[in-house]
């Protein structure tokens, strides 16, 4: 049994091979419609979502499987105070597989230690979003034709951003990246993520506090929104959410072949402008979400 609760749990190979089947799902959805049959997916969603918690259940759906779950803490029995480790232990004895996302960082680790089915993080706080990560690598070698020899720009909140943070951990594992960080001070990577991985791996990369001055040297634009919910203090976050917009101006002196990439939700941090921009890749990359999870919920079963 292998649970996916960090995004280095997945080897390269791993990795490449989940892409295949993808691409496979992908040209021939019809011939996987049935893969799941008598398979139930559970749903654990301890925080808001809408990509994720959907684009797992339509995965689990196209597959031929079945979804259970709450998408709010409040309709479960953690309002009566239940622990996750009881938690999972019941939903595991119903279920094949749980989706499971938390605020509390750490907690799908916590979780896989009680759970007898496999485990996703579907995102725990400011920490890891695996999925997402798969997702993003996913659309960069579909948009691009590969994951090496690239400059990538993550744009925003680079503090809080649990995408940004595993996809410079997974994505550093691949040839010739440069990272270019750009965030206000307030919001600049974490240390343990600039010293445990860019220093200690020699990655090259570099942090600035605007996006004009770098967008010209980019192959991938990674935008993020400054997240209200991970701030303590709200005038903080007033005084950052409009730190950076994308827009049509801002575009001009950017590569004709730039993929503008978001995880999503936006809020204002790309203006709608931009939405027609052949550059802009963040709904295609909803798309491919729900074929990465397609894959990844049929290899964790063990049906391809």
């Amino acid at each position: 049994m292998r649970h996916l609760v960090d995004s280095m749990d997945l080897s390269i190979g791993e990795v490449e091979e989940l892409f295949e089947i993808a691409e496979r799902i992908m040209e021939k959805e019809d011939d996987y419609r049935n893969i799941c049959k008598d398979k139930i997916l559970g749903t654990l969603f301890y925080e808001p979502s809408t990509r994720t918690r959907f684009s797992f259940e339509a995965a689990m759906l196209k597959l031929g499987g079945q979804v259970i779950g709450f998408s709010e803490p409040g309709s479960s029995s953690v309002t009566k105070g239940e622990s996750i480790a009881d938690t999972i232990r019941t939903v595991g004895s119903y279920v094949d597989l749980i989706a499971m996302r938390h605020p509390k960082e750490g907690a799908p680790k916590h979780a896989s230690h009680y759970s007898t089915v496999p485990i996703i993080n579907a995102g725990d706080g400011g920490h890891q979003h695996p999925t997402q990560t798969l997702t993003d690598l996913l659309t960069i070698k579909e948009t691009k034709g590969r994951i090496s020899n690239l400059t990538i720009g993550l744009c925003g909140d680079l503090k809080f951003g649990r995408t940004v943070h595993s996809l410079i951990k997974a994505i550093s594992r691949y040839e010739n990246i440069r990272f270019v960080l750009i965030s206000p001070k307030e919001l600049k990577i974490p240390e343990y993520i600039r010293k445990e991985i860019l220093i200690k791996k020699d990655i090259p990369f570099s942090e600035v506090e605007t996006l004009e001055e770098v967008i010209d040297t980019l192959d991938i634009l990674y935008m993020t929104r400054v997240q209200r919910e991970r701030f303590f203090n709200e005038a903080d976050y007033i005084r950052l959410k409009d730190s950076y917009i994308l827009d049509r101006e801002k575009l001009q002196s950017a590569k004709d072949d730039l993929a503008i990439l978001h995880p999503l939700p936006r809020v204002n941090e790309i203006s709608y402008e931009v939405d027609d921009d052949p550059r802009a890749c963040y709904f295609k990359q909803v798309k491919f979400g729900m074929y990465i999870r397609m894959a990844l919920i049929a290899k964790l079963l063990e049906v391809m």
